[in-house]
């Protein structure tokens, strides 16, 4: 009996052109590795080099039977959380090459490509789970919106001028209202996204926890708050208030919300899976992306020596 064909579904950066021509050559290179390549039908439309590439099949975005074993994903954050949306329940990994800047959700990088190919078609790669959110909102007490976030979900003021006024509650209990820009409830692998620009703590990625963070909040106390995983998160936009608000996830799923609206956010029974290529340590990710200075430290070659020596402050 023949065995199945391995089948890599590849996404790309829709507008860049440089992005669709490093598909192009990575379908190529697999399908002459005898692994079947397959893009959602948004990257083979027009005239771009992937449709181009012979043998390179359509895949319906609105379905998640991808039947892949690997979602490759060519361009920055924000193409990966698109590669998350396919990928989340199918069981396939998603491994992202950074063509962006910070690239925070990726594997590999641009230079990288050639190796990262090879070990694609070796299977050669772990698998760690990542948390998500499960994301509702009601009106009245009725459900308008469900979505999910591996990153965050955030309530913002619908429009500049107004302030939010909203209460915050924690295991069905009030913790704070609040006048602020908004508020971003995050998984720890969103720590560093806007959660890390709103203020908030940079959390390890295999930490089991969830991130209240406020946005420009006029009070006393507005300090980022982390609890365990499995509490209950709830955001209620006062009903008296006249600004409405506007729900996010992962910046790419929207809702408008009136006053009187409530957010629930919980763990997700659906985690991300990511494919990784290294088992190099969060901290030396932190130091690469953000640039961190750490010149001078001597700590690995005081240990190799056996020196116990305290460092220089």
């Amino acid at each position: 009996m023949t065995p199945p064909q391995r089948r890599v579904l590849l996404v790309t950066h829709a507008s860049r052109r440089d992005a669709q021509e490093l598909s192009a050559a990575v379908a190529t290179r697999l399908l002459a590795s005898g692994i079947g390549v397959c893009a959602p039908s948004a990257d083979l439309e027009g005239n771009t080099p992937l449709a181009a590439v012979t043998g390179v099949g359509c895949v319906d975005e609105t379905r998640s039977d991808l039947d892949c074993e690997l979602v490759c994903v060519l361009g920055g954050d924000g193409t990966i959380l698109r590669g998350a949306e396919l990928s989340r329940g199918s069981g396939a990994p998603l491994l992202g090459v950074n063509l962006g800047h910070v690239g925070f959700l990726a594997e590999a990088e641009r230079e990288d490509l050639d190796a990262t190919v090879e070990r694609i078609c070796a299977r050669d790669y772990t698998v760690e789970e990542r948390m998500t959110l499960d994301v509702l909102a009601r009106v009245d007490g009725h459900e308008v919106f469900s979505s999910w976030a591996l990153n965050e979900a955030t309530v913002e003021k619908a429009s500049r001028e107004r302030m939010l006024e909203l209460t915050v509650e924690i295991d069905g209990r009030p913790l704070s209202t609040w006048g602020c820009d908004g508020i971003v409830m995050a998984t720890p692998t969103g720590s560093t996204a806007y959660a890390f620009s709103a203020g908030g703590p940079v959390v390890w990625p295999d930490v089991e926890a969830l991130l209240l963070v406020p946005i420009s909040a006029h009070a006393l106390f507005s300090r980022p708050v982390v609890v365990g995983p499995q509490s209950h998160l709830a955001v209620q936009l006062l009903p008296q208030a006249e600004a409405g608000a506007v729900l996010w996830c992962d910046g790419r799923r929207a809702v408008g919300l009136p006053p009187g609206a409530q957010v629930e956010v919980t763990r997700s029974s659906q985690p991300v899976r990511l494919a990784r290529l290294s088992q190099g340590v969060f901290t030396d990710r932190l130091v690469e992306k953000f640039d961190l200075p750490v010149h001078g430290w001597r700590g690995a070659a005081r240990r190799q020596r056996g020196d116990e020596e305290e460092p220089a402050r």
